[in-house]
């Protein structure tokens, strides 16, 4: 008898505790949960579980920066191109309320935000509320170009990323400065030997692989998932942007070793000169830029820049490269109407086109156009008096940008290559005597211009 009610015991304590564990069950589910979160249908695309907790901490980290007024924007490309696609319907949305996360519950490790550095000033008490949250944090730092010159390369830090962790995922918080070219940078990431490279997947972030330049940008909010959320106003601007970001700064350590040996020229011709080539390509910049030209510094003024970060004196001109698919026929208009004459024009659209336009005094602005083929990329040059042709080879190269003369501007990314192909290994002796059609280590002779064609290929002004 004693055994059978043992049994009748153990039974009805499986069974009420069964019970009472249902009730808990549904009481989460149907009181609690909705009280900590949104609660999205279990349709195709929404997340719950192990995804949902990504939204969770994209809300956390939200909360955290506006209760200490850190006005930060989404510069995520994954989620901002979600966005692009129904960018209307969200913009319209009074609520932007959905029956589904569709942004920020897709699985991904980390999520990007961007902040400019002058609207945030107290971080250490952001830190500290992180840490009550649960929310791990890290700062990495690196040394602050903008403070580098000819005359000291500065050691002084700043942040440049910095990255919130909870439970599975990450926050990467990217930093935004304000250059005198008037635009934004960001700097690369670079882990010091004392940081945890396990922290995050840190090769997976989409921003930091190297330093990036975007023009400025006004932010629009918008509801994202039932979350409050800064992106950039510009959407389709932006991500073309992000994708040819690439920023090289100059390098400042090479240039001042390199007029140790050579002393710059210092003579008010120089500076003079100087002065105008500035100006010149200030206003070139503004016209192409005007007209949607992709351009960048090419032979004597990249080598400037890349050899002693500022424009060589005895160079006489400015030079300017644009692939000739960027060619627009209201160029020569554009230029003119900002009051630089045409000098020349030689060659035609469709071989060696190059442009010449008179600036200040006896300072000019050459154009030359480039074109692909399989292996490698070149310009033509013309012999006004002869009709001669002549080619310039170049490896095929990218554009990066970079910061010259107070101005944002292209260069070749791998521009030693471009750089030793023009002037050959000792680019960096200084060469004052220049003859364009032999000196450069890349010219090829190109045949002749038909005498028929020359009233349309060889126009001298």
């Amino acid at each position: 008898m004693q055994r059978i009610n043992k049994n009748v015991v153990l039974a009805l304590l499986t069974l009420t505790s069964s019970v009472f564990l249902l009730f808990q069950l549904y009481y989460y589910k149907y009181y609690l949960s909705p009280k900590n979160g949104a609660v999205f249908s279990k349709v195709k695309g929404s997340q719950s579980g192990q995804d949902g907790i990504q939204w969770h901490v994209i809300k956390k980290f939200l909360g955290l920066v506006s209760s200490h007024n850190v006005p930060v924007y989404l510069i995520d490309p994954l989620v901002l191109g979600l966005i692009q696609k129904d960018f209307e319907q969200l913009s319209s949305s009074s609520d932007g309320m959905s029956p589904e996360c569709k942004y920020f519950c897709a699985p991904r490790d980390f999520t990007t935000f961007a902040l400019l550095d002058k609207t945030w000033k107290h971080e250490v008490s952001l830190f500290r509320a992180a840490e009550k949250m649960g929310i791990q944090w890290l700062k990495i730092q690196n040394k602050d170009p903008r403070l580098e010159g000819m005359d000291d390369i500065s050691g002084i830090e700043i942040p440049l990323h910095y990255i919130f962790k909870l439970a599975a995922h990450a926050i990467h918080l990217v930093v935004f400065y304000e250059r005198s070219g008037n635009y934004v940078w960001h700097g690369p990431l670079r882990l010091k030997q004392n940081i945890d490279r396990k922290f995050v997947p840190f090769r997976k972030l989409h921003f930091g692989r190297y330093p990036g330049a975007y023009n400025k940008s006004e932010v629009l909010q918008l509801s994202i998932d039932d979350l409050k959320v800064q992106i950039p106003k510009n959407l389709s601007q932006f991500l073309e942007e992000m994708s040819h970001s690439r920023f090289l700064e100059c390098r400042y350590r090479e240039a001042r070793a390199f007029f140790q040996l050579y002393p710059d020229d210092a003579s008010l011709d120089a500076v003079e000169f100087r002065k105008k080539a500035k100006a010149l390509l200030h206003l070139a910049a503004l016209t192409l830029n005007n007209l949607g030209v992709r351009f960048w510094l090419s032979s004597g003024t990249c080598l400037g820049w890349y050899r002693q970060c500022n424009i060589i004196p005895y160079s006489k001109d400015v030079d300017l490269g644009v692939f000739i698919q960027d060619y627009k026929s209201d160029i020569i208009p554009a230029f003119q109407k900002a009051g630089l004459p045409l000098k020349h024009k030689f060659g035609k659209v469709e071989d060696s086109l190059e442009l010449s336009f008179q600036g200040e005094d006896d300072v000019k602005l050459d154009i030359f156009f480039f074109y692909e083929d399989d292996d490698h990329i070149w310009n033509g040059g013309t012999q006004a008096k002869s009709g001669k042709k002549f080619k310039y080879l170049f490896p095929k190269f990218t554009l990066c940008w970079t910061e010259f003369v107070e101005l944002k501007v292209h260069v070749p990314c791998e521009t030693l290559r471009y750089v030793e192909a023009n002037y050959g290994k000792d680019w960096k002796v200084p060469v004052k005597v220049w003859d364009w059609k032999s000196s450069p280590s890349n010219v090829q002779y190109n045949g002749m211009w038909p005498v028929d064609e020359w009233d349309d290929v060889i126009q001298v002004y």
